[in-house]
């Protein structure tokens, strides 16, 4: 009797840590889609990258999908190209899935800082070829409704780190309400 009474708690002591865990991965989830709208920030890269140095970035967050995704577009710099990163829960984790115009597709799971205001992504694997390299780490900051920070790695072929760094401003629609 004295071993199924310990059964049963560790069972539904998993069983809270998972939904503990789905909660966090839903928290994280509903803080990223109230970001919601079309963003402008300069671009930082470490090492400095020429092309992109100091350029203007502008991006849009949508939720898609009967509010299961959230797509990323990013244009700007100059470039010809759009990236799009996908974020969607998967049981109790938050990935996202990068479209890469370096012709692949790497995936991240989350992590949330203590006090909510961070989303940091991980790298998990990636399909497709690295041979342009390919992103690797994204971290996402949360300043308030208007304003957020978002931080990327890209592993450059040769396993060298680039980092961007974006401060990013919620651009305001003519009615002067933020854009959603």
């Amino acid at each position: 009797m004295k071993t199924l009474r310990l059964t049963l708690s560790i069972v539904l002591m998993s069983l809270s840590a998972a939904a503990f865990a789905q909660s966090d991965a839903q928290k994280s989830f509903d803080k990223l889609k109230a970001l919601a709208g079309t963003w402008e920030g300069k671009v930082a890269t470490v090492p400095p990258q020429p092309e992109i140095e100091g350029k203007l970035m502008q991006l849009t967050l949508r939720v898609t999908s009967m509010g299961n995704a959230l797509m990323h577009e990013m244009t700007g710099g100059g470039r010809p190209d759009d990236p799009i990163t996908m974020f969607y829960l998967d049981g109790d984790r938050l990935l996202l899935t990068h479209y890469c115009d370096a012709g692949n597709r790497p995936r991240m799971a989350a992590r949330v800082s203590p006090d909510g205001k961070t989303v940091e992504f991980d790298f998990v694997d990636v399909a497709g070829s690295t041979q342009y390299g390919h992103m690797h780490h994204a971290l996402f900051t949360i300043i308030d409704a208007n304003r957020h920070i978002e931080d990327w790695t890209y592993i450059m072929p040769g396993d060298k780190p680039m980092q961007a760094h974006m401060d990013l401003q919620r651009i305001k629609t003519g009615s002067g309400i933020a854009g959603n």
